[in-house]
């Protein structure tokens, strides 16, 4: 984008000499280059409030632009693609706090490669630092090293400056929008910064819009205790990949988990304890899968993965390579719990299965022997 010193001049004062100006923008104000020679003739003056109007044209058609869109993945895809696009701007980004709801939302809900490639998650603090705690946008282009904890990898040591623009959600900073140059001269203090702080303004209204549709979507399809897949959705996600393996003749494996003593941790120690319980076995799932893996709560302390292009030995050596991870006892809600459980795997490169259903039912099936036909204090499956 580029950026340019301006003056103001209302816009009332110059209608009579640019009578094709259709707009009525009542308030409004041009701003014109601060070395603005008052001699210089009528030519120039269209030629610099033409620039203006084509300036503010591109914003606006990027604000209309991302007005009805309902979640994050095109959103964030829409903004980016638009500035870039509109302003020859080589790097356009967003910073977002960790910490944040759009942050815990979007990883979850989205799995589009903008948010890997064109989202950058940052500590709280360093967000507070880089913007001075401030919702005016700030244009960098020096000690650019001291700022480099927002910049994308692994563009982040060629950048020469950036303007970055404070975000909000309900009125809280959350985070940014970057753009960056490999000139230092693109972006510097002192140029003008009305349009991109409208801009950002426009952004923070649409994040609180997207975020309570977003939250529905959650909800519909989320487990509210520990943010996995529910049922409702697990049983879409495993029809599409059974589908999917039987058209392409790959392999998918299924398995069933269920905790061992889980209904003695919640008497021994309480439900808020059970419940952390459950949410701490999620988390490790949820770190160990693959980015193609589907894990969901089934039901209660029962938990399901879906590997799609895994045979039945890969399966199972994944899982027993889990079950290591809780060798030891973890505290939980300040009581040191040992957290065990039993698998049982299905895939259909051992056994032929008419449907989804019939493979995560052969699986619990092989749970049930897991559990009460062996005595393995951890898991174990059963073909």
């Amino acid at each position: 984008m580029v950026l340019k010193e301006f003056r103001w001049c209302q816009i009332s004062s110059v209608r009579q000499l640019y009578p094709n100006h259709q707009k009525r923008v009542t308030g409004a104000a041009f701003i014109f280059k601060r070395s603005l020679n008052y001699h210089m003739d009528i030519d120039t003056i269209f030629k610099r409030l033409k620039e203006n109007e084509s300036l503010a044209r591109k914003f606006h058609e990027i604000e209309v632009s991302i007005l009805t869109i309902l979640n994050y993945e095109d959103l964030f895809k829409r903004l980016l693609d638009q500035i870039q696009l509109k302003f020859k701007v080589p790097l356009v980004w967003l910073s977002i706090s960790k910490e944040s709801e759009v942050s815990r939302l979007a990883q979850q809900l989205s799995t589009h490669e903008t948010w890997r490639e064109r989202i950058n998650l940052i500590e709280w603090q360093d967000l507070v630092a880089i913007t001075e705690n401030r919702m005016t946008p700030r244009l960098i282009n020096t000690n650019m090293d001291q700022y480099s904890r927002i910049f994308p990898r692994p563009s982040a040591l060629r950048i020469k400056s950036v303007a970055l623009a404070p975000i909000s959600l309900d009125g809280n900073l959350i985070g940014s929008l970057n753009q960056g140059d490999y000139s230092s001269h693109r972006f510097h203090p002192g140029l003008d910064t009305y349009l991109l702080q409208q801009l950002a303004i426009k952004v923070s209204l649409c994040l609180s819009n997207v975020t309570a549709h977003e939250k529905l979507r959650f909800m519909a399809f989320r487990d509210p205790l520990t943010g996995l897949l529910n049922r409702r959705a697990l049983d879409k996600a495993i029809a599409r990949e059974f589908s999917r393996a039987l058209r392409y003749d790959r392999p998918l494996s299924v398995v069933f988990i269920d905790l061992n003593r889980f209904k003695q941790i919640n008497d021994t120690h309480g439900h808020k304890t059970g419940d952390a319980v459950l949410s701490h076995m999620a988390s490790i799932l949820m770190e160990e899968k693959r980015e193609t893996d589907i894990v969901a709560r089934f039901a209660g302390d029962e938990f399901v993965f879906v590997l799609s292009d895994t045979s039945y030995d890969e399966a199972d050596h994944f899982m027993r390579r889990i079950s290591n991870l809780f060798d030891a006892p973890v505290r939980i809600e300040n009581a040191m719990i040992s957290i065990r459980f039993s698998y049982g795997i299905a895939s259909t490169q051992t056994d032929t299965f008419r449907s989804a259903t019939d493979l995560v039912k052969a699986a619990d099936v092989h749970l049930y022997a897991a559990k009460y036909g062996t005595n393995h204090p951890v898991g174990g499956s059963g073909r």
